[in-house]
């Protein structure tokens, strides 16, 4: 059985956890892992799954209300021991500023280009698995 990543969704909107099921569909490339998908609506959620469960890499939706995605990313750098790749969905080309800020690795913008989407996502993947030790757990206060 091969193994698989699992991508965590962090959007307050379903239909934006939908497109980027879709863009990226179970496999964004040949060389990496089938993807199963953990979406998470609050930033709660977020932090529960990265403290129970493996995650490999995160799209964080910038739009998000009340946490948007690019403060979200920075707290989960800055709080998550071995912090898995971030992916970061942007309203606008002119808001890449702030996903520096953010301290993201990747960022798209929306609407979504699946080719594009798939390519950043597939990317992180590869990074995510060299990794020796994987990403981390939550730990508060880090």
């Amino acid at each position: 059985m091969q193994p698989t990543a699992t991508v965590l969704v962090y959007s307050d909107d379903a239909g934006t956890r939908e497109q980027v099921r879709l863009a990226a569909g179970r496999r964004p490339a040949a060389d990496v892992p089938p993807v199963q998908y953990l979406e998470c609506a609050t930033l709660p959620a977020v932090l529960k799954a990265l403290e129970e469960r493996r995650i490999d890499v995160c799209v964080l939706d910038g739009e998000t209300a009340p946490a948007g995605g690019m403060g979200v990313c920075r707290q989960l750098k800055d709080e998550v021991f071995r912090c898995p790749p971030v992916l970061l969905l942007m309203g606008r080309p002119q808001d890449a500023w702030l996903a520096t800020w953010s301290r993201a690795d990747a960022a798209v913008t929306h609407p979504l280009d699946p080719a594009v989407f798939a390519d950043a996502l597939a990317g992180l993947l590869r990074g995510a698995a060299r990794q020796p030790d994987g990403p981390g757990k939550h730990v508060v206060g880090a």
